[in-house]
């Protein structure tokens, strides 16, 4: 019950490279980086939480057109039952030709007893 890990098996299908935190490897023309952003307890009964929510920011960086990539992101991810919470062109990187582009995201864990 882990977002990040469930990030990764939603976007493996992209074979778009997927790092958290950095991306520290000689970077592709294409690659996501994941940063948790947040977990929370949410619909609390009888003082006990019932579903704990992790939230992430996707950072999709692409050179070219980012748009294939974006949609493709986007998709996988609402197939896989997140929640996309905010999504945005952030701006060129004129330093290092990357398009940038966010996706936060929430994903619902019930909890288990």
């Amino acid at each position: 019950m882990s977002v990040l890990a469930d990030i990764q098996t939603a976007l493996a299908p992209l074979l778009i490279p997927v790092e958290t935190g950095a991306y520290t490897a000689a970077a592709p023309d294409k690659y996501i980086v994941v940063v948790p952003l947040t977990d929370s307890f949410e619909l609390f009964a009888d003082n006990a939480p019932g579903y704990d929510v992790q939230e992430a920011r996707l950072s999709l960086y692409a050179k070219g057109s980012y748009t294939t990539e974006k949609n493709a992101v986007v998709r996988a991810l609402l197939n896989n039952d997140f929640t996309i919470t905010d999504r945005r062109y952030v701006g060129y990187e004129t330093d290092t030709g990357y398009h940038h582009y966010v996706v936060d995201v929430a994903k619902h864990y019930e909890m288990e007893d």
